[in-house]
Formats: C-alpha cells, structure tokens, sequence
C-alpha cells in the first residue's frame, strides 16, 4: 500500500524534460516523480524531487501530473494512469505524439471519470527550460495554464478547448522542422562524398544571411545526432497523423528513417564542426560500403 503524500506536482518520466524542469524551478519536494530507468532514482533525489517505486505511488496526492516519456510509451502510460489519479488532478500529457493518439489517451480518462490535457512543448527545453513556449489545448486547458504557470513555466498558450489541438500544431511544425533536418543530413552527406560540401553550403549561404549555412549544417547535424531516435518517434507519430488526414507521408517517413539512422550511431556527444560530424556518420560501421547493410 503507497503511503499517502501532499505534494503538488507528480513527473511520469524523469529524463531531460523531466529533470530540466524540476531543476530549473527548484520544485525539490513540492514534486514527486516515477522513472523505468533505475540510474534516474539518483538524480531525483540530488534534485530533492521524491523518488518513487511505481506511477501509482507517485500519483498519490498529486493535483498537477505532467507525463514526459518516450513517444512510444505514451499512450500506455496514460491509460496507466487514467486508472490511478485523483479525478480531482490535472494529466497533462507533454508528449511529441499525434492528435489521434490523444485523443485515444483523452477517451480513457473520460471513461475513468478523470481529466486530461494535451500540452505541446514547441521548442528545445534546453537552454529554454522553464521559459520553453507550451501549447495548452481540452476543456481544462484554463486550469492547466494556471497550474503550469504555478509551477514556472513562463510561456504557456491557450489554443484550444480540443484535445489534439495542440499536438497538431506541433507536429504539423515538425514536418518542416524536422524534415528540414532530414534533408540537410542528405544533402551534407551527398556533398562530403563529392568532396563539394563547402561549395554547396556558400551557393546556398548567399541567399541566406540570418544564419550560415555551415552554421544551420552544423546545428541540423547535432540535434540528430543527440536527439535522432526520440525525433523519429515523434516523426513517426506525425506520419500517422498525416495518414489519418488521408496524405500519404512521403517525405516525412524518410525523415523518420534519417533521423533514426543517424541517432542510431551513438555519436553523442557529437564532434565540433559539420565536417567532423559527417566523417563520424561516414566512419560508422553502418554506413561502411562493405557492410551487411540491407542483407536478410
């Protein structure tokens, strides 16, 4: 049996969103949090954030419950936790997943008689932690703002009393965020095998001033390399919400491939400069012509 707690926020997560913002706004134990990853425990507790053993112990007396997980995971831990909240809490599910995967993750809190929020984190949250903007959308949206804003967040949005509101906006972004990305590793790879990368990037740099392009390679480059798997989970949700629009997403399924390629290698943290990066991705066991790539 969980031992009952006042507290006011719980975190369903507790890796770099997670701890990012508890430690930011200095939550200690205002907050209590749940994490798979054993190694987490320790830096809940150098935060003074409650570690606790199980999503059901940590919901225990929270009002504010933010879920930050794997994409993957996302939908499984909020019909998870549709069943163990106080109907007087907010879930706010700060997930990069589809509208519909919302959607589905709202129905089991109505059918639990609990309270559901889809909140978008539309940028970085480092360096930005709690100043990163939050799209807020359902018909708790109101209260969310309030409770988030309690909490830190300096940036928060009402756009919407929909669920999926929110997460569309984000995603459909990501198309393009994101796909830009895809398409600069592409392009930088073509061009380092050619040997015309610097070429390449000043024909493109002269129509380009706010930020060079070896500046925008460069930067497209390491969010991959840090952050390629966790994006392609979240590519990967913005292709199913382009099937469910009925659009068949040609380019955005690349992207997700691209992005779990490159996140795939490990490269983290990723060398300085673009040209060190693309001879890391090159030097990759994986991508060696004379790997067992695409053999069965």
């Amino acid at each position: 049996m969980t031992q009952a707690r006042t507290k006011f926020a719980c975190l369903i997560g507790f890796g770099e969103a997670g701890s990012t913002f508890a430690r930011a706004g200095s939550w200690g134990p205002r907050a209590a949090a749940f994490d798979i990853a054993p190694p987490r425990r320790a830096v809940m507790e150098e935060l003074g954030v409650t570690p606790c053993a199980s999503a059901e112990e940590a919901l225990t007396g929270a009002s504010l419950v933010l879920s930050l997980v794997t994409a993957d995971q996302a939908l499984e831990v909020a019909r998870t936790c549709a069943a163990l909240i106080s109907p007087d809490a907010l879930f706010c599910d700060m997930n990069s997943v589809a509208p519909g995967t919302k959607r589905a993750a709202a129905e089991a809190f109505a059918a639990a008689g609990k309270r559901y929020v889809d909140v978008a984190i539309m940028a970085p949250v480092n360096p930005a932690r709690l100043g990163v903007p939050l799209n807020i959308s359902g018909p708790d949206a109101a209260e969310a703002k309030d409770l988030l804003t309690g909490m830190g967040f300096a940036k928060t949005r009402i756009v919407g009393d929909t669920i999926g509101r929110a997460s569309a906006i984000k995603l459909v972004r990501s198309v393009m965020v994101k796909g830009l990305e895809a398409l600069t590793a592409e392009m930088m790879l073509a061009a380092h095998a050619e040997g015309v990368a610097e070429d390449v990037l000043a024909s493109l740099d002269a129509s380009e001033k706010t930020i060079t392009w070896p500046e925008r390679a460069d930067y497209n480059l390491d969010r991959m390399m840090i952050h390629g798997r966790r994006r392609s989970a979240e590519m990967a949700e913005a292709a199913a919400m382009l099937r469910d629009l009925g659009i068949d997403p040609l380019m955005t399924q690349g992207t997700v491939a691209r992005h779990q390629d490159i996140g795939e290698l490990g490269l983290n943290p990723p060398p300085a400069g673009y040209a060190a990066k693309l001879d890391a991705i090159t030097a990759s066991p994986k991508n060696h012509p004379n790997s067992n790539k695409g053999e069965s």
